[in-house]
């Protein structure tokens, strides 16, 4: 059961483009900030929420990678993994409230549309393009092989459509004199990201509710279980997941014949869930006779 274990130097290895595009995306997320606040445009700074979730995304890949070189310890058996979940939630708690405001400060712009500096917002959309575009760039390679980098990379992916908007929000006040574009495309970025957002909070507490991993499903693995010659019943079958990925998987496994070797039965099994599943962690406790029938003897 050994496989399974060596993802922290896949994480490693990318650790360096997950840095340049934390510092690429922190510098525009002030620059943003300060251009959304000076144009009085508020599609730049609903723009700048979402980079402040790319910012906080990147972050916590970048403390994922750092603590997943941290073995075990007597008081964290499972190590940190945890805490990716837990960063997740925080990270869709800020959303949440980020996108709330900007909808509700849209409806007064709705109502009374200020004037906006197009120049301004046009340039600063078009630098927040490229850094987006280069971040991409960067993270494309990683986001292939490890699921931390995947995350960071599809919230830069996606803030790139933000600047996209931005961009046509900016395009159409400049040449028609229409402001209320602005709150329009500030609004459509907003609802844009609160399903985006739930969907990263129920992930986040499948997590730590210790739900069954997404796209696992139990009776499958049940019936690779029961599908070896010596296996006659498995139950108090439970899987669930320390992070975005290592499954891991517990279960009691009843021989009906009493020529097979318990430990041979073990080690087929572990292979085949991890050659099937990717269940790298799992452990399997092999009984002759079901563990409720022996306590009923006792």
């Amino acid at each position: 059961m050994g496989a399974g274990h060596d993802h922290g130097l896949s994480e490693i290895e990318h650790e360096k483009p997950l840095w340049w595009a934390f510092g690429l995306t922190s510098a525009f997320l002030v620059a943003e900030v300060v251009g959304g606040l000076l144009t009085n445009s508020l599609a730049l700074l609903s723009d700048a929420a979402h980079m402040m979730t790319d910012v906080i995304a990147l972050a916590i890949s970048l403390i994922a990678v750092r603590l997943a070189r941290r073995p075990p310890d007597a008081q964290r058996t499972y190590g940190y993994a945890r805490l990716e979940a837990i960063g997740a939630m925080i990270n869709g708690g800020l959303l949440f409230v980020v996108a709330g405001y900007i909808l509700w400060e849209a409806v007064g712009r709705f109502r009374n549309p200020p004037s906006v500096a197009s120049t301004g917002m046009l340039v600063i959309a078009i630098i927040g393009l490229v850094i987006n575009l280069i971040s991409m760039r960067l993270l494309k390679a990683g986001s292939g092989t490890s699921l931390n980098v995947k995350g960071a990379y599809l919230e830069v992916w996606s803030d790139m459509l933000g600047s996209v908007g931005v961009l046509i929000g900016a395009l159409v006040i400049r040449y028609t004199g229409w402001t209320v574009a602005d709150p329009i495309i500030a609004v459509l970025i907003g609802l844009w990201v609160l399903p985006r957002t739930w969907t990263l909070l129920r992930a986040a507490m499948q997590i730590l509710m210790q739900g069954v991993p997404a796209g696992l499903q139990l009776e499958q693995v049940r019936a690779l279980l029961t599908s070896h010659p010596g296996v006659i019943e498995v139950h108090d079958l439970h899987a669930w997941s320390l992070g975005s990925r290592e499954p891991v998987l517990t279960a009691h496994i009843v021989l009906g014949d009493a020529t097979s070797d318990p430990e041979e039965v073990r080690v087929a099994l572990a292979a085949a869930l991890e050659e099937k599943f990717g269940i790298g962690h799992a452990t399997l406790q092999v009984e002759r006779t079901p563990c409720d029938e022996a306590h009923a003897h006792t």
